[in-house]
């Protein structure tokens, strides 16, 4: 069996044209683009990396990049008056703090000071809240929600299915977990604690790969047929690989990310989509004429 290539590159392209064009539809009916701000502490270069292609996405589809460097010893109460202040910003929809942030520094703290409304990461308490309780006015983490649109870009009937999400971390495997489910899927989340792992991950005809560990997942892991989401992107000796073995995965699997190429280009273009859902859920009604 040859897996056939889930291309997210493609299926990004996608979701940036359809941003642009409701870019200017936003612009248009209220006077001004959707705003996006980044706050880069330090000068990590694989964040400054990170920050860098987001601005660059924000030109290229419409919205406008408010970026904030702060020195890697900046005090905490200064950056929580930097978020405060984009909070309070009216041109401003949407507030993506790099992560991680230097060990001085309480990344959860930060995190519950951003405005729920404007918090296209999908990690405040109230989204993730909102996400677990089906309330469609959550923000959601971009990694799952773009793990989603390749599900369902891919021809993949959820309804029914039986899904794995290996790994339980706050930005990816609970929230995808939340959304399979939405979806109609039966899901089991997977962790370092779970019993006979690959037998798990055996029955799966949706497996979602996001534990950070470099080609963890072995192609007799795979259900014969299942579609395999790898989250994973790990800097290795070799280059980037994911969490699964693709050469071994793509012999059993019937659909199948590459990394890289895969859920990273959506991830970023999910942030958009976000910032002008929130953008639209904060825009008054335009005065009657």
């Amino acid at each position: 069996m040859a897996a056939r290539l889930i291309d997210g590159k493609a299926i990004a392209a996608e979701v940036r044209d359809e941003v642009a064009a409701e870019v200017v539809r936003f612009r248009d009916r209220y006077g001004r683009a959707p705003g996006l701000a980044t706050v880069l502490v330090g000068d990590d270069p694989a964040s400054r990396v990170y920050v860098g292609s987001k601005r660059k996405g924000c030109e290229e589809v419409g919205i406008r990049s408010l970026h904030h460097q702060l020195a890697v010893d900046v005090e905490p109460d200064h950056l929580l008056a930097v978020v405060a202040e984009l909070n309070a910003d009216p041109g401003c929809d949407g507030i993506l703090v790099q992560l991680p942030l230097p060990v001085s520094l309480d990344s959860a703290a930060v995190i519950a000071a951003i405005d729920p409304a404007k918090d296209v990461d999908g990690l405040t308490a109230l989204n993730a809240g909102r996400l677990a309780q089906g309330d469609r006015a959550a923000l959601i983490p971009c990694t799952p929600r773009g793990a989603m649109r390749l599900l369902a870009a891919t021809g993949v009937e959820t309804a029914g299915a039986t899904a794995v999400v290996l790994g339980r971390s706050v930005l990816v495997g609970r929230p995808m977990a939340a959304l399979l489910s939405a979806a109609d899927a039966t899901v089991t989340l997977c962790h370092s604690r779970t019993r006979d792992l690959a037998a798990v991950c055996a029955t799966a005809d949706i497996l979602v790969a996001a534990v950070g560990r470099p080609e963890m997942v072995r192609g007799d892991w795979i259900k014969p047929g299942a579609t395999v989401i790898d989250v994973g992107i790990n800097r290795t000796e070799s280059g980037l690989v994911g969490d699964v073995a693709f050469a071994e995965a793509a012999g059993h699997a019937a659909a199948i990310t590459p990394v890289p190429g895969g859920v990273g280009p959506m991830t970023i273009a999910m942030l958009f989509a976000n910032t002008l859902s929130a953008a639209r859920a904060r825009a008054p009604e335009p005065a009657e004429v």
